[in-house]
């Protein structure tokens, strides 16, 4: 079970999932490879034994990076399962990149490196209450 942010193209307008028009198309958002020299850069003591699948773990972060396999992206995915530090990893991976994630946990449904982390802790008690985790 992970908080899941979802990578594309997204109109630089859009501050708001409601605001995307209807009839947007994405555009590709780059080389594979150019994504992965930014985690690389983010997160050197990533997994990167397999380029479709990295895994970013430490004591302050748990992401997998889901790429695929396609040399050019249209969209990818971060599967975050923990450590606060993890949304301001996502957040310089993705000004670096010049790109934004949707974030269904969020408000607005975009996400914000200010708000981020509310969401994280949305998904936090969720995943507690359908485990059956009790709270600290």
């Amino acid at each position: 079970m992970s908080w899941d942010l979802f990578v594309q193209d997204i109109p630089a307008a859009a501050t708001r999932v409601d605001e995307i028009p209807d009839d947007f198309e994405p555009a590709t958002i780059g080389a594979r490879a150019s994504v992965l020299a930014v985690i690389r850069d983010v997160a050197p003591f990533a997994d990167f034994s397999n380029p479709a699948w990295v895994k970013i773990a430490s004591e302050a972060v748990d992401v997998e990076v889901n790429l695929g396999d396609d040399e050019e992206l249209t969209s990818f995915a971060f599967h975050v399962r923990g450590g606060d530090e993890s949304v301001g990893l996502i957040a310089d991976i993705l000004g670096r990149l010049g790109l934004r994630a949707f974030d269904p946990g969020s408000d607005s449904g975009i996400f914000e490196a200010s708000t981020a982390l509310r969401s994280l802790e949305k998904w936090r008690a969720y995943r507690d209450r359908i485990i059956g985790r009790q709270r600290s």
